[in-house]
């Protein structure tokens, strides 16, 4: 089995002289691929290429990303990117003027991203930032890989669920066929009866509505169709589960067609035993649509 569930949680740690750091990564289901990323200051050279792996090992779901930085021991006291703060002063400020604002406060500008650089960070040259790069993107290839280990064991899980509610829903329609109110002659003295009523009725019902209640009677009267297409739906589900691409969509759009039989099969149904068939029919593919949703 290939299912891959959206869900799931990982994180991974290191250290070097200079500092430690722990990665953690959340996942949860979505309508497509969202990555949401949490970075340090001095770190946002990280967020392309970390972006880039999560987009290689995952194709739907809301990903939460965050890094988590300790250094081992500060060389000198914090200090200001005046250029930096500067820019963010003075488009904060135009932006103000614009549009009617307070004037920003340098408290509050001092907190953005890059403005406050420790001397560590402040003196670090091109190739130690690509060094402590390439230390923190290892450790996110193995939070990755272990968010993948977890999101393939819950949809293996997911996978055993699934099967289960397709052999439930395989048993009611085969219950469904089986019912009295299927059986040809139940069919046939069903639509006798009615069409006996419709002939003797006082005032004699008109030749175009008599011929609307027949067609009407016709399409309510059986059901078969319904149920076969209830059939071929457990089938093309059940080759689903085996796929090797991710079939979270389609399965969810699948759902759609396994409720549109099941609201015909009770909307049609004038027996008790097939009204309530189809009614377990409705639980148990609701049951089966709620854990499609956590499907990639």
């Amino acid at each position: 089995m290939s299912i891959i569930s959206m869900t799931g949680y990982a994180r991974s740690q290191g250290s070097c002289p200079q500092f430690s750091w722990i990665w953690e990564v959340k996942s949860v289901n979505g309508k497509g691929l969202e990555v949401r990323l949490r970075l340090p200051p001095g770190h946002d050279s990280l967020e392309l290429p970390a972006r880039d792996k999560v987009a290689k090992g995952a194709k739907r779901g809301n990903i939460n990303l965050s890094l988590n930085v300790t250094r081992q021991a500060q060389s000198g006291a914090p200090s200001v990117n005046r250029a930096l703060l500067d820019s963010y002063l003075t488009l904060a400020m135009d932006l103000a003027r614009e549009h009617g604002l307070p004037t920003p406060s340098a408290e509050n500008v001092m907190g953005l991203r890059g403005v406050i650089e420790t001397a560590d960070e402040a003196s670090l040259g091109e190739a130690e930032l690509k060094e402590r790069d390439a230390l923190l993107l290892a450790s996110l290839d193995e939070a990755l890989s272990g968010l993948t280990a977890m999101r393939k064991a819950e949809g293996t899980r997911m996978s055993e669920i699934l099967t289960l509610e397709l052999d439930e829903i395989e048993r009611l329609s085969k219950a469904a066929r089986e019912t009295a109110a299927l059986r040809p002659e139940a069919i046939r003295n069903g639509f006798k009866s009615k069409l006996d009523e419709l002939l003797n009725s006082q005032p004699p019902v008109a030749e175009e509505r008599l011929a609307q209640e027949l067609a009407l009677l016709i399409a309510k009267g059986d059901v078969r169709e319904e149920l076969d297409r209830l059939d071929a739906h457990v089938q093309a589900a059940r080759d689903m589960l085996k796929a090797t691409d991710p079939v979270g969509r389609r399965l969810d759009f699948l759902c759609q067609e396994f409720n549109r039989e099941s609201n015909t099969l009770c909307s049609k149904s004038s027996d008790v035993d097939l009204t309530r068939i189809g009614l377990a029919l409705k639980a148990v593919i609701e049951q089966f649509r709620e854990q499609v949703q956590n499907i990639e």
